[in-house]
C-alpha cells in the first residue's frame, strides 16, 4: 500500500474530510485500516514471518431525483486524493438508475471513541505459538514426521460516517492457527486448526498432540468402497457444511423460489421444522469468543445487503430455533417488499443443542462401525434448491469399530445437503469454537457441535492422498 503511519491521516479525520467536501449529494464514508502479523512454517522450520499494514477508503454518493435515489461507490487503497474519490462517486451516481434497495439513511448517532486511532497487530501476539514452535518441529523431526502450517493475526479498524451525522467505529481482531502433520514418506497426514482473537486460548502443543494421535491411527490403512456410512463429524467439519447453509439464508432467494428455504407452491419454509432436535442456529455480535462488528458496514449492495443500511445495528438473530426455521436475511427494502422483519446477522455463526454435553470421543464410542471424518475440502454447491454440496475428504478419515478408531481409510468425494444432515442427525454434542478449513479465510468465527449422521453419502472414492 502507499502511505505509512506518518503519512496516513487518522481514519476518523478521513471521514470528516470527505463529508465536508462540497456537493449536493448525501454521502457515506467507510475507512478500513488493517494491520497483520504472521509466521509460516514448513518442513519442520520457520519459513517466513512479518507484518504488513493496509488501508481502503470507500465513498458512496447518493443522489435523489423525482424517480428515486441512485448511488455509486468509489474506493481506493492507501492514501487517495479524497476530492478525486468524491468526484468519481458523484459522477457515477449522476448516471446511475434509481436503486431498488433505496431506504432512508440510518439516522445520527456516534460511538464512543470514534476519534481514536487504529488498533494494531504485531508479531508479539503470536508468542504463544512461537514459544513452542521450535520444540514442536524438533520433536516431529525426531519422529520422522513433518509439520507445516501458519499462524496469522489481523486487526481491522473500521470507521463509518454519513451525511446524517452517523459515526461508528469498531475494532475486529482475527487470528487463525492451522497445522498439518505428515509422515516423512507421505503416506499419512492430519490437519488441525483453531480460530482465536488473541492466541491466549490456543495451544500449539495440544494441537500437535492431537495430530500425533491421528497419525498413530493411520498406522493401519483400510480401503473402503463408496457408500453410505455411519459418520461422526467434529465441529470443524460441521462448520465446513454449515457455513454454506448460513450463506443460503437469503430471504429474497427463498421468496422467489430459488432456495432450499423456498416452499413448494410459493412462499418460504419459515416456521417449518428442520431437525428433530431443539437446535438453534444463531448470529450474535457479542457471542463469547466470537465478537464481531455490531453494525453493518458495506461498500456494495446485493440481494441481501444494501448500502442504504450502513450503520444499522446488528442484533442477535436466531435463524433456527427449537429445530424450526425462524428467520431469513432481508435488507430493509426487501423486508418491506415481502412484509418480513429486516435482518442481517453478525459475522459469526453458532449451532447449539441445549444441554448437550457429549464430545467427539463420546459419539465415536457409541458407534458399532463407521467413520470419523475430520475435515472437508473443495466444497462446491451443486443445486441451490436442495443446497446439495459436493466436496472431498482430506487429511484424515478414520475407521471406527466397536467404539474405537482402528485405522485410516481412503479419501472420498461426498454429496450431501447440510439442511438434510440436520434432519437426519442421530446425535448432537456440545458446542465449541470451530474452524472451517474450507471457509475460514472468509468466515473464521464459528462455534459448532460434533454431529453423528447414520448414512453420510460417500459417493465415490477420491484418488487424493
Amino acid at each position: 500500500m502507499s502511505g505509512t503511519d506518518a503519512t496516513l491521516a487518522p481514519g476518523h479525520q478521513v471521514v470528516e474530510q470527505v463529508l465536508a467536501l462540497p456537493g449536493d449529494d448525501q454521502r457515506i464514508v467507510l475507512v478500513h485500516d488493517g494491520s497483520e502479523a504472521e509466521v509460516r512454517f514448513a518442513n519442520n522450520r520457520s519459513t517466513s514471518n512479518g507484518t504488513r499494514r493496509w488501508r481502503r477508503v470507500a465513498v458512496i454518493s447518493l443522489r435523489s431525483e423525482g424517480t428515486g435515489t441512485a448511488f455509486a461507490t468509489a474506493s481506493q487503497s492507501g492514501a487517495p486524493d479524497l476530492a478525486d474519490l468524491v468526484e468519481a462517486a458523484r459522477a457515477d451516481a449522476a448516471g446511475a438508475a434509481p436503486a431498488a434497495d433505496a431506504s432512508p439513511l440510518i439516522e445520527a448517532g456516534a460511538d464512543p471513541g470514534f476519534d481514536e486511532p487504529a488498533a494494531r497487530s504485531g508479531v508479539d501476539v503470536l508468542d504463544p505459538v512461537l514459544h513452542h514452535l521450535g520444540d514442536a518441529c524438533d520433536a516431529a523431526r525426531g519422529r520422522r514426521q513433518v509439520l507445516a502450517g501458519f499462524a496469522e493475526h489481523a486487526v481491522t479498524t473500521t470507521w463509518l460516517g454519513s451525511s446524517t451525522g452517523l459515526r461508528r467505529r469498531f475494532v475486529q481482531p482475527t487470528g487463525r492457527l492451522q497445522v498439518v502433520a505428515r509422515t516423512a514418506d507421505g503416506t499419512a497426514s492430519a490437519w488441525a486448526g483453531s480460530g482465536t482473537a488473541d492466541f491466549s486460548d490456543v495451544s500449539l502443543p495440544a494441537m500437535v498432540q492431537q495430530l500425533q494421535q491421528r497419525l498413530a491411527w493411520a498406522a493401519r490403512r483400510v480401503e473402503l468402497p463408496p457408500g453410505r456410512y455411519d459418520t461422526v463429524l467434529p465441529g470443524d467439519a460441521v462448520a465446513d457444511l454449515l457455513c454454506p447453509l448460513g450463506e443460503a439464508l437469503s430471504g429474497v432467494d427463498a421468496e422467489e423460489g430459488r432456495s432450499v428455504f423456498s416452499a413448494r407452491g410459493g412462499g418460504t419454509r419459515l416456521g417449518e421444522r428442520l431437525s428433530p432436535y431443539a437446535l438453534q442456529l444463531r448470529s450474535d455480535p457479542e457471542a463469547p469468543g466470537l465478537a464481531c462488528s455490531p453494525f453493518l458496514a458495506t461498500a456494495t449492495s446485493g440481494r441481501d445487503v444494501s448500502v442504504f443500511d450502513n450503520g444499522m445495528s446488528l442484533d442477535p438473530v436466531a435463524w433456527i430455533s427449537d429445530g424450526h426455521l425462524r428467520r431469513l436475511r432481508f435488507h430493509r427494502a426487501a423486508a418491506r417488499r415481502f412484509d418480513q422483519p429486516a435482518a442481517y446477522g453478525a459475522d459469526n455463526l453458532v449451532l447449539a443443542q441445549p444441554d448437550a454435553t457429549d464430545r467427539v470421543e463420546d459419539l465415536v464410542a457409541e458407534m458399532e462401525r463407521g467413520l470419523l471424518l475430520t475435515c472437508l475440502w473443495y466444497i462446491r454447491e451443486v443445486d441451490p434448491v436442495t443446497l446439495l454440496l459436493t466436496g472431498l475428504t482430506r487429511d484424515g478419515v478414520y475407521l471406527v469399530e466397536h467404539g474405537e478408531v482402528v485405522g485410516a481409510v481412503n479419501n472420498f468425494r461426498f454429496n450431501e445437503s447440510p439442511v438434510d444432515l440436520l434432519r437426519r442427525a442421530s446425535a448432537v454434542g456440545a458446542t465449541d469454537r470451530a474452524l472451517s478449513r474450507e471457509w475460514n479465510e472468509w468466515f473464521p468465527r464459528t462455534a459448532m457441535p460434533p454431529l453423528r449422521v447414520p448414512d453420510f453419502n460417500m459417493s465415490s472414492v477420491s484418488p487424493a492422498t
